[in-house]
């Protein structure tokens, strides 16, 4: 059974608040329809209302079961303003500035996550990722002992020996451009305790680059990756976490065992990785397009790691299936794991 089947029973027993930055986008209006018909909880559109319901018409989108919240026209919108205008990052704003940041659905949005009116958020359908990014880093906090924050992606395919039943998770795919030795450690630890949290299988990272386990070689991209696994295991060691962890590894060496095998490496990542943590933002990126666009593979995201509320960034090219599978992903993320751990 896929990843997003799997977490979409679980939200079934747990359904959640969901709320979409992007309400009025068609895309966005048929995968919150399939997230309200599957009682997955309640999708909240955050946008004009008459747009949304004009939209709704228009693709023949059934708005029942769902909440439209046109920000300035909210019952709690003054509140929410003070509590806003309250934040860090807009502390020195005038009242009147604040206010009408708060009006952007993206802001809106994010603020009903962080005050307890949703339990997750889906944003980025219809502005660029600098955008929506900027608004998710000023308002959402890092998690207790995290520097970074960075993205996931998953990639669901049929083949059942790739990764996790099939689902491989690649990080990071879309907000650091270079990160450093540290950030990359963060990444994979942080990406790594999501995916546990996810799947409740014993995460395998490998640390990519593009030759295995050189003694030889001076390139300081490899030496970033070599020491980045070492501060990885550190990490992981220190937060208790059981997690394996091992690089520098090239892909092939990575997802396949007789490649693995043939180099010589013997660990339990190599051959079997179900995490896969990139270099830079060139690499992560490229990848997951070109997997993409050139085969039949779902992905899913990004689904945003390190911060303490669940947030996805979508694509502005991604299909209804992406939005609602990332929705689906992004939803689970907010279930706590007491209530599956027994059960699955």
């Amino acid at each position: 059974m896929s990843l997003v089947k799997r977490l979409s029973a679980r939200l079934q027993n747990h359904p959640k608040r969901l709320v979409y930055a992007e309400g009025s986008d068609p895309r966005v209006l048929q995968a919150a329809r399939q997230f309200a018909t599957k009682k997955l909880g309640v999708p909240f559109l955050v946008g004009d209302k008459e747009e949304i319901e004009r939209t709704a018409h228009s693709i023949d989108v059934r708005l029942d079961g769902m909440k439209i919240i046109q920000p300035e026209l909210a019952d709690d919108f003054e509140d929410m303003a003070k509590t806003f205008n309250g934040m860090p990052k807009f502390r020195g704003y005038e009242p009147e500035t604040a206010r009408e940041l708060l009006k952007k659905s993206g802001y809106y949005a994010t603020m009903m996550l962080m005050t307890g009116r949703a339990d997750a958020v889906v944003i980025g359908a219809t502005i660029a990722s600098s955008s929506s990014l900027r608004q998710i880093f000023q308002i959402v906090p890092l998690q207790k002992s995290i520097k970074t924050a960075s993205s996931m992606m998953v990639l669901a395919s049929d083949s059942e020996e790739l990764g996790i039943n099939g689902d491989l998770f690649m990080a990071d795919c879309g907000v650091i451009p270079n990160p450093t030795e540290e950030q990359l450690s963060d990444i994979a630890v942080t990406t790594a305790t999501l995916v546990n949290h996810l799947t409740l299988e014993k995460p395998k990272v490998a640390m990519l680059a593009y030759c295995s386990k050189s003694s030889a070689t001076v390139d300081p991209n490899v030496l970033k990756m070599k020491a980045a696994t070492a501060l990885a295991h550190e990490k992981a060691m220190a937060q208790g976490l059981d997690i394996d962890i091992d690089g520098e590894l090239q892909v092939d060496a990575a997802l396949r065992p007789v490649v693995a095998e043939l180099k010589g490496i013997n660990s339990s990542v190599a051959g079997r990785a179900n995490i896969l943590i990139f270099p830079d933002l060139n690499s992560g990126n490229t990848a997951y397009k070109l997997v993409q666009i050139t085969s039949d593979v779902k992905c899913y995201g990004q689904i945003m790691t390190g911060l303490t509320k669940p947030v996805a960034e979508i694509s502005r090219g991604a299909s209804v299936d992406d939005i609602f599978g990332t929705s689906v992903i992004v939803a689970a993320q907010a279930v706590d794991r007491k209530f599956y751990s027994f059960e699955e």
